[in-house]
């Protein structure tokens, strides 16, 4: 391995969870494979703390790494190799749960359908929901938010014609339309702020559960496998669809709480923004894919229900916990970052 270490403010390593994430992180902390020889992936639950935890910490090295891991790591062939025993589980897990097929239009529409169902979590925010629980949404999604759009961005070198050139625009608004204070990931991290949270990269790693790094790993592996190109591009598309009535439910929800308006500028963003990106990802990335590869059809399929699914997942977790008046997250917050 080399011996320049990553970069000063990446995040740092997690605790570990279980064998495979233990010995995950105790190669790239001693710079040593050895670790690495006693993880079994194939005893590890596909849905679970340690796997979800391991496959996490192997991604995040294409992503901004890891405090004091050389970056060398990223593209480690014994790593690579347990990874890919971790991804088999992962996926082969999600296909087991989600019905399958290749009609792309029903896939998409069963998405507008049940996003309009105001029942979940956001609806919950925004009727009833209380302070401390709108704070672990927000913890929750920052797995996510803070490198938003980052996973999508996978998908453009896979792509050709009219797909590549929506998704890079839609991409080009994620990104802030050229201007950092405008990314989606900087709204994201103002609205932290605003709410009392700490917003650096990946602090709230180790209070979230497996339910929620799993939402993110399938963008992970659709993104970073281009036999899964057509995952990716329905994964995108199901997101952009749910959003603009999540969003808008959200930010009524931070007004009814009397959040700093400020806060609210992240969903307000998106509910405006992705309107429009749900119709370009639709008709022109999705429908041109299609077009031009149509034996990908039940890979979009796939992308739309995993999606789905894993988002089912975890507002089940979140609202059963609450529900209980319990936290959701693995450790509940302070009351301040």
């Amino acid at each position: 391995m080399s011996n320049v270490v990553e970069r000063v403010g990446a995040p740092e390593l997690p605790e570990p969870r279980g064998p495979v994430s233990e010995a995950i992180i105790a190669a790239l902390t001693a710079d040593s494979l050895e670790p690495l020889a006693v993880a079994t992936p194939e005893d590890a639950d596909a849905f679970g703390e340690d796997l979800q935890l391991g496959l996490y910490i192997c991604y995040e090295l294409h992503y901004q790494g890891f405090d004091g891991v050389v970056p060398a790591w990223e593209w480690e062939p014994e790593l690579l190799r347990l990874r890919r025993g971790l991804e088999r589980r992962f996926g082969s897990a999600i296909r087991g749960e989600v019905a399958g097929g290749d009609d792309v239009d029903s896939a998409l529409e069963a998405v507008l359908f049940e996003t309009d169902d105001a029942r979940g979590v956001s609806g919950y925010l925004r009727d009833e929901g209380e302070w401390w629980q709108l704070r672990e949404f927000v913890a929750h999604r920052s797995i996510y938010h803070l490198k938003e759009a980052d996973p999508h961005a996978w998908a453009i070198p896979r792509l050709c014609g009219q797909a590549k050139a929506s998704l890079v625009a839609v991409e080009f608004d994620e990104f802030g339309g050229g201007r950092a204070e405008r990314m989606h990931s900087r709204l994201f991290a103002d609205l932290m702020e605003g709410v009392g949270l700490d917003a650096r990269y990946g602090r709230y790693l180790d209070v979230v559960p497996a339910v929620t790094l799993a939402t993110v790993n399938m963008m992970s592996l659709f993104g970073l496998h281009r036999a899964l190109r057509g995952a990716l591009v329905g994964h995108f598309a199901a997101a952009e669809i749910s959003t603009p009535p999540n969003a808008q439910r959200m930010a009524q929800a931070l007004e009814r709480l009397g959040a700093d308006p400020r806060c609210g500028v992240f969903f307000t963003e998106h509910v405006e923004a992705d309107a429009v990106h749900e119709q370009v990802l639709r008709h022109d990335v999705v429908g041109d894919l299609v077009a031009r590869e149509p034996h990908l059809a039940a890979d979009v399929v796939l992308g739309i229900q995993a999606t789905e699914l894993l988002e089912e997942r975890l507002g089940r977790q979140l609202m059963d916990h609450w529900g209980a008046g319990r936290s959701s997250l693995r450790l509940a917050l302070p009351s301040r970052a």
